[in-house]
């Protein structure tokens, strides 16, 4: 059914490069572009009515608007019926940076500053659009041809630039998850984003986790403390200090966007 909808669409569906639990990422290619898309396909018979009722309106109004260089381009948006939506999507055929890490360990520090430094310039984006991403982790960073291209905006909610308006709601990954997002406790899902960069840039520099999500009280604990990278691996101080900021367990002293864009580390260019 899947590919008779889109070969009358104009698209001719390759393999399955990537699943969910009720959505999967196919290959494809397009007639009118002349070129490889990737086509995630949502089935919405299957899931939870939170889901078809709350994040993916959100996510279906807020992809379409979105237009970075480090962040997946959304072509176009098929509805087929109550059952079905397709969203056409730039395809980076690089794999994702959790994919890179088992394949080939902790990137060199230069490596993780370059792509670091790429994820920090789509936040930045979002953010002073008023939209936070609320689900960043290695598997939603992918990679093409050595740039980084942010995606999945299942979770992505617009928020109002001048109120800062604080939710309660619990989004992403627990490994990820800021200490005020897994308390439940009101909270600016900004600052929520720039813990979860800490812990992508702690995973891309030692190829390891901070924090286990086994028991999270245990890691509620954990959370609390100053995060040091692993003394046998060489850094540069700044790299370090940028770890340690961006891992603040106090929210109200994590920095913004803006000020982790000015950071040492990422203006060595």
């Amino acid at each position: 059914m899947d590919e008779e909808i889109l070969f009358l669409n104009g698209y001719h569906v390759g393999k399955t490069i990537g699943e969910g639990t009720y959505s999967k990422v196919k290959e494809a290619y397009s007639i009118s572009q002349k070129r490889k898309v990737a086509v995630k396909i949502i089935d919405k018979s299957i899931a939870p009515a939170a889901f078809i009722q709350k994040f993916l309106p959100r996510e279906l109004h807020i992809v379409p608007t979105l237009h970075h260089k480090n962040i997946i381009e959304v072509y176009k948006i098929i509805e087929a019926g109550y059952h079905r939506t397709y969203m056409i999507m730039e395809l980076a055929d690089g794999g994702d940076i959790f994919d890179h890490i088992i394949k080939n360990g902790a990137f060199p520090e230069d490596d993780a500053q370059t792509l670091f430094h790429q994820l920090v310039e789509a936040i930045h984006y979002l953010h002073n659009r008023g939209v936070a991403h609320r689900d960043l982790k290695c598997e939603n960073t992918l990679l093409d041809h050595g740039v980084l291209k942010l995606t999945d905006f299942g979770f992505a909610k617009i928020l109002p630039t001048s109120t800062g308006e604080l939710t309660h709601t619990f989004c992403g990954s627990l490994a990820y998850a800021a200490p005020e997002v897994l308390q439940g406790v009101p909270h600016d899902s900004r600052k929520g984003d720039i813990w979860s960069m800490g812990v992508l840039l702690y995973v891309m520099l030692s190829a390891t986790l901070p924090f286990h999500d086994h028991n999270i009280p245990k890691m509620l604990v954990q959370q609390q403390r100053s995060v040091m990278l692993p003394d046998h691996i060489h850094l540069s101080e700044d790299c370090r200090d940028l770890v340690k900021r961006l891992l603040e367990p106090n929210a109200v002293l994590r920095p913004s966007i803006n000020e982790v864009i000015r950071h040492p580390w990422l203006n060595h260019y």
